[in-house]
């Protein structure tokens, strides 16, 4: 979670150019699609659900989002068989078993009225693990929840999120129906690695994430890296978009950008030659196959 929420910096956008300023503030460049929506799900109330490929900025817009509005950042990173307890709540039982044997101690273990006494009380909120979603959920302050990679869990846990994005309630059997205190601003990411339910589509606004043109990109890394000649970052966004175009097992995404600008700087490069191609394709792609199809690639149409 993020520092706490900074009284100073006011939390709900008051338009598009406000969105967008803001959000540029906290160095991440939002074009007109990205300010809007994110101004709407504001002024709405609404979920945003952000698709595209891998490393394009979707985990980074909710970041940003918290960052500009001085909110708490609440992260739920989804997974393969990730469930209710790990999402919502559960219980600390071993705090639970200790109260237990502690009331039952002495000259009558099994008293009933000792039990009585006890059992009401196993299920309060001393006792309760809160995790990301009842966390936002029950926050007092500003907060953005993000739920990371939602295409990796399954559609019963879908069933849960529309839940807690159709009323901002949820129901736990021992407590009763927990409503929000106030309305997390919710960013739902996915890579599209298997159809979301239209359900929960329906309950968000849609944001597509590609990968920015040169001329963004260019303004990505000058916004990020500072210090990196022009040059040579027009020189990096040129192999990295011809990389793009080829058919790579994972093309290289704008935060791998982003590294090798920086590595280059750190090695004092000024420019791209096939001695540090070599040397440092690794940071930019991940796959052995990769780097040897994208050094036979520029070594035919030139760094360039």
């Amino acid at each position: 979670m993020s520092a706490p929420s900074d009284p100073a910096v006011p939390a709900a956008f008051t338009g598009v150019e406000d969105a967008r300023a803001r959000l540029a503030g906290t160095g991440y460049l939002a074009d007109d699609a990205v300010a809007t929506v994110t101004f709407l799900a504001d002024r709405l109330g609404k979920p945003v659900l952000v698709e595209g490929p891998a490393g394009v900025g979707k985990t980074e817009l909710a970041k940003a989002v918290a960052a500009a509005r001085g909110a708490d950042l609440v992260r739920l990173q989804c997974y393969e068989g990730l469930d209710e307890a790990r999402a919502l709540y559960e219980w600390d039982y071993k705090k639970q078993l200790l109260r237990i044997q502690h009331a039952t101690a002495g000259d009558a273990p099994h008293d009933d009225a000792a039990w009585r006494d006890v059992r009401d009380d196993l299920f309060g909120e001393e006792y309760l693990l809160e995790r990301p979603l009842l966390r936002a959920l029950r926050a007092e302050r500003d907060t953005v929840l993000l739920v990371d990679e939602v295409d990796k869990v399954d559609l019963e846990f879908e069933a849960l999120l529309l839940e807690v994005l159709s009323d901002f309630q949820v129901t736990i059997p021992e407590l009763g129906t927990v409503t929000g205190a106030r309305r997390p601003f919710v960013v739902l990411t996915s890579n599209s690695t298997r159809e979301l339910s239209e359900a929960l589509k329906r309950r968000c606004l849609f944001l597509h994430l590609d990968y920015p043109d040169p001329e963004r990109e260019r303004a990505i890394v000058a916004a990020r890296v500072p210090e990196a000649p022009e040059a040579l970052t027009a020189e990096v966004v040129r192999v990295v978009r011809s990389l793009r175009a080829m058919e790579l097992r994972k093309p290289p995404s704008v935060s791998e950008t982003l590294d090798w600008v920086r590595t280059l700087l750190e090695l004092g490069v000024g420019t791209l030659d096939e001695d540090v191609l070599r040397a440092t394709l690794t940071v930019l792609l991940k796959h052995r196959r990769d780097v040897e199809q994208a050094m036979a690639h520029l070594r035919v149409g030139g760094a360039g």
